[in-house]
């Protein structure tokens, strides 16, 4: 993926802070981290360790907002705060991991919960959803950059996004080679399902990258973070 990572990294006014929770860190199929990469302004903070509770959190109150996109049934439209210095905190890991971020780190009590607005349906196809209107975690990072920074940083965010999603689904051996919109890297390698085997592939040639108005709009948190 680092072809295809933003170089340099999206520059946005927003704070990311992902919380990802320890099971979910470990995951290949974790989108999280990958949006964080893309984003100059961000940070990751693993949680969960059950023998090392997770340190409090604070931010400058002078400068910027602390919001958590989470689908919550108290959750504030994120497009409110569009005009507003955020630090977006979003919870990543399964859904029950996700809805105790707030109550296990210290000092977000009382930071409120946002929501995306109805959008067009997740394009992630790497796990099983448990919500049918559930997104992965990039897919709402997007979403949310949409709304606050503009849309050339979400369409960059979905362009990643989705090369990271064709390539595993070709890697599996589940879609064919020109399915894959940005081609495949040099001595990737392929499984064979009907073999079981895997094999090194010739892949046609990467394109060059896309600007981000160009880039692809398709797009786990349920769709109301719809984290």
């Amino acid at each position: 993926m680092c072809g295809l990572i933003p170089e340099p990294r999206l520059a946005t006014r927003t704070r990311l802070v992902l919380f990802i929770h320890r099971r979910e860190d470990r995951k290949s199929t974790n989108t999280g981290r990958l949006a964080a990469e893309c984003l100059a302004n961000s940070e990751v903070l693993v949680r969960g360790h059950a023998a090392r509770p997770s340190d409090a959190f604070t931010w400058d109150r002078s400068t910027t907002v602390p919001v958590i996109l989470f689908p919550h049934e108290r959750a504030i439209p994120l497009a409110q705060f569009a005009d507003r210095a955020l630090t977006l905190i979003v919870p990543d890991g399964t859904w029950r991991q996700a809805s105790k971020v707030r109550s296990r780190v210290l000092g977000l009590a009382d930071v409120p919960y946002v929501s995306l607005p109805p959008d067009v349906p997740s394009a992630y196809r790497l796990r099983a959803e448990s919500h049918d209107d559930g997104l992965a975690t990039m897919e709402a990072i997007a979403r949310a950059m949409g709304i606050l920074e503009g849309l050339h940083v979400r369409h960059a965010l979905e362009r990643v996004f989705r090369a990271t999603v064709e390539r595993t689904l070709w890697s599996r051996g589940t879609i064919a080679t020109s399915d894959v919109v940005d081609g495949i890297p040099d001595r990737a390698s392929r499984h064979d399902p009907s073999s079981g085997q895997v094999s090194a592939q010739s892949p046609r040639a990467l394109p060059s990258q896309a600007t981000p108005e160009h880039a692809s709009e398709r797009s786990r948190l349920p769709r109301g973070a719809r984290p």
